[in-house]
């Protein structure tokens, strides 16, 4: 069963696509930038796997 818009599809060309692309990509890196700093304890969890990478080598 077709949806409501099934025969009203527009077809765009890819240099439209790919500005809408784009464009949706860039807001979404600006509202999901990821905090500055580590929780505390993820923090030292990847300094003990540091230490250890140092060790082993």
């Amino acid at each position: 069963m077709a949806g409501p818009f099934a025969n009203d599809s527009v077809q765009i060309d890819r240099r439209t696509s790919r500005s809408i692309c784009d464009a949706v990509g860039e807001r979404l890196q600006q509202n999901l930038r990821p905090d500055p700093q580590l929780p505390t304890h993820l923090e030292q969890l990847l300094n003990e796997l540091k230490q250890r990478e140092r060790e082993s080598h």
